[in-house]
């Protein structure tokens, strides 16, 4: 079983640095950047233009809006499972963290790379203000950044930038964090879920709260599933052949009317 480590419990370690891709960028083994490299144009041009044939995409807006997701799964992921599956902060500064875009032509094999992975536990008379740093530290500090430079570089829509980052944090508050049976964290998550949707847009850097912003009511399917279909397209279909498209996609209605050969929904 793998030891306790920077404060958390032996199962929550596992679950960051194995689901959630956690790792100490001391001991990764390949190149990364640094959050200042990456917002820099030219160098953010050049990584789009690598990574496009890589992983499919026909142009550098494709591999903007596939590496937005990617990088917002991996930075939203650990930092609020940290928060709320485990009631501690990490550090999710710019100075903290690396930006790696490693993908092996099948998937993506990118982590979230950290210098420091020590968590601070948050007392509960210092918790909601511990909180609103940390929002504010992953949206308007980190993320913002990242997403203005990859809509200057490519074209791609700031819109999409956020929506692709608002279904990366519901997907881990109501899919990976929903089994949970401890009262307390029970409360933590409900809470901190709560505070996501209601928080003030500074803490994310624009004018609006893009998760409270892309919050849509479900679907319910006649196949008995529930969907929220986004309201922009990711455009993951374009980099697949013949054409994939993720489950909460805008465009499924459109591929069924291409017909049955055409309609791949991808599960995650």
């Amino acid at each position: 079983m793998m030891p306790a480590a920077h404060g958390f419990s032996a199962a929550d370690w596992q679950y960051l640095t194995g689901s959630l891709q956690l790792v100490d960028a001391a001991r990764l083994d390949r190149p990364t950047l640094s959050v200042a490299d990456f917002t820099d144009a030219a160098r953010c041009r050049q990584l789009l233009d690598q990574l496009g044939p890589v992983i499919g995409a026909p142009s550098r807006r494709v591999t903007a809006s596939l590496l937005s997701k990617r990088l917002a799964f991996l930075i939203t992921g650990a930092s609020f499972y940290a928060l709320s599956a485990c009631d501690r902060s990490l550090d999710i500064s710019a100075d903290n963290c690396r930006i790696d875009a490693s993908h092996d032509g099948t998937r993506w094999t990118s982590c979230l790379p950290l210098h420091r992975l020590d968590a601070q536990a948050l007392p509960s008379n210092q918790r909601d203000r511990a909180r609103s740093v940390l929002v504010g530290q992953v949206f308007a500090g980190l993320i913002a950044p990242l997403w203005a430079v990859l809509h200057q570089v490519s074209g791609v829509p700031m819109r999409m930038l956020w929506e692709n980052t608002a279904v990366r944090v519901y997907s881990l508050y109501e899919r990976r964090m929903v089994d949970f049976t401890e009262p307390a964290a029970i409360a933590r998550r409900d809470a901190d879920w709560r505070f996501l949707i209601d928080a003030p847009p500074a803490l994310f850097g624009g004018s609006v709260n893009p998760l409270a912003r892309f919050l849509y009511a479900p679907t319910h399917r006649a196949d008995g599933e529930t969907v929220r279909f986004r309201r922009t397209c990711c455009l993951y279909f374009k980099a697949t052949q013949p054409p994939v498209y993720c489950r909460t996609c805008p465009l499924l209605t459109v591929a069924e009317k291409k017909g049955p050969e055409r309609i791949t929904a991808k599960q995650r």
